[in-house]
């Protein structure tokens, strides 16, 4: 269904710029992520188009303005923030008949609410979605945006923005909050990917990625598409705002994703991000095994290598599939492991994070995790098929994290790297050992909290990867820094990759 306007109304949908927070010597702080897939955009862009409206990408990441708006002291630096991309003030305000902006990151919401604030100065409507936005809507709503979209799903999006423009909405309104304090709950049944708007070539093109294009190692496989298969997770980790989207589990069918990944190719891709909550989810059903099989499968019949940054969990890779029962069969599922994560030099898996979280002191915030021995042979087993690139994921700073915990699991780390190397001496292995962090409306967030342990609580610190903003019991936050960079050693020194975490120009010149 379209609008039934004669013309189209214009939307502008805005890509915020990235955030960098710099110390006296110049070094940046944070991740300053500005050339990777636009994935929402897509598939926001491409869902607005279908109904009516002259959406566009106007992309303020892409530029190379850096402006100064804020200073931090932390770890006894003094710390400036700055915007980094396109200049915020440059727009035009009335440039578009209304604004759409996405803040999923509380480290990017003080600069979200600058770009909130200038575009709602000259009285067109701002319509804010995104998890932080979810999470904390009072910051957006007083920095000037109509609504707040809270249905992740994609349900809210075509009556809101008819509302908004002034149009009777095609439907009610659902799953979004006004700027007068009306909320409407969402719809029962979210929306499922599967009913997303397929990008057109032109759309797809706008939101590839070139993250990589200063890597010797990958630039073969630049420019980047997305595809986003499924939304919504089956577990419930305390520190992960998924389950508080209230969409439930929804995948994309294997028919409709081989679309998307072919578009991809269409528009100009060498390989396809697939930016999954939680891709094995779809084992737990009937025939979802088959699935993955034959969309792994139909990826590489076109050429296409895939990346996976995220949704594939090592447990629901096991015969077991995943199922916490003490009888579950944690054995690795081989011809599953061929297919996520197998690689024969031109197609397959390339790159996938390994979400290791805590894999041996403090999994018990982590009922997803295998045990380490299970944890270890699952590992041995991805390294055998090929994967080239491992990002080892996991997370610091519990609040009983002392010394002598993460210098066991730094041991358990250097041991597991050094059998994964002895399996492909060419592997590439790199460590992202995050910073807990109280993300707004998680019960870990809430926890933290009230623990008396957190020592930060500006938005630019407390929304980092690498700025830990808490104490543990026995260990400051200061500490818990030098232990990410300590970790983040572990492999860096083979490695071809020159910095996996982006403009984190900090970690790139650590030793």
């Amino acid at each position: 269904m379209t609008s039934s306007s004669k013309k189209a109304s214009t939307i502008g949908l805005v890509e915020v710029p990235a955030l960098g927070l710099y110390d006296e010597e110049g070094h940046n702080w944070t991740a300053l992520y500005r050339k990777n897939t636009l994935l929402s955009k897509q598939v926001l862009m491409a869902d607005l188009q279908a109904g009516g409206f002259d959406a566009q990408l106007v992309n303020l990441k892409d530029g190379d303005c850096r402006e100064p708006f804020g200073e931090v002291t932390w770890k006894g630096m003094n710390l400036t923030k700055a915007y980094v991309g396109g200049r915020i003030f440059d727009l035009d305000p009335e440039a578009y008949d209304a604004w759409g902006v996405t803040v999923n990151y509380t480290q990017e919401r003080q600069v979200t609410c600058m770009t909130i604030a200038h575009l709602a100065s000259k009285g067109k409507p701002v319509v804010v979605g995104g998890s932080d936005a979810i999470a904390e809507p009072q910051h957006y709503l007083k920095a000037g945006a109509t609504a707040i979209v809270i249905d992740k799903s994609g349900a809210a999006n075509w009556p809101i923005f008819d509302y908004v423009l002034g149009k009777t909405p095609r439907e009610n309104l659902t799953g979004v909050i006004l700027a007068d304090g009306r909320y409407h709950p969402t719809r029962t049944k979210a929306m499922s990917p599967d009913e997303w708007a397929l990008p057109s070539v032109e759309v797809a093109r706008q939101c590839l990625g070139q993250e990589y294009s200063e890597e010797p190692f990958v630039e073969e496989l630049v420019p980047i598409g997305s595809v986003y298969p499924d939304i919504g997770c089956d577990r419930k980790c305390d520190f992960c705002q998924t389950p508080t989207y209230t969409s439930g589990y929804r995948r994309m069918t294997p028919e409709t994703t081989l679309k998307w990944i072919a578009r991809q190719k269409e528009a100009g891709a060498k390989c396809t991000v697939m930016g999954s909550d939680q891709f094995l989810g779809r084992v737990l059903f009937p025939n979802g095994r088959e699935e993955v099989l034959q969309i792994t499968k139909g990826a590489r019949e076109m050429g296409m290598p895939l990346l996976w940054p995220n949704g594939l969990e090592l447990r629901k890779a096991t015969l077991g599939r995943g199922r916490n029962y003490d009888s579950t069969d944690l054995t690795p599922d081989e011809e599953l492991i061929e297919a996520l994560w197998g690689w024969d030099g031109k197609v397959g898996g390339f790159l996938g994070y390994i979400p290791a979280e805590r894999p041996v002191f403090g999994r018990e915030s982590y009922a997803k995790l295998l045990p380490w021995q299970q944890h270890c042979e699952m590992m041995r087993a991805i390294v055998r098929v090929g994967l080239p690139v491992i990002i080892y994921g996991f997370i610091i700073g519990f609040p009983d994290d002392n010394h002598d915990s993460l210098l066991r699991l730094e041991e358990a780390i250097l041991e597991l790297h050094q059998q994964l190397r002895e399996i492909n001496p060419d592997l590439e292995f790199q460590v992202a050992s995050y910073s807990i962090s109280p993300i707004p409306g998680t019960p870990q967030g809430e926890t933290i909290r009230k623990s008396g342990l957190l020592r930060f609580d500006d938005p630019s610190i407390v929304g980092g990867l690498w700025t830990p903003c808490c104490d543990t019991h026995q260990l400051s936050y200061e500490e818990i820094s030098e232990w990410q960079f300590r970790l983040a050693q572990i492999g860096k020194a083979e490695s071809k990759l020159i910095n996996y975490h982006g403009g984190l120009t900090k970690l790139a010149v650590a030793s």
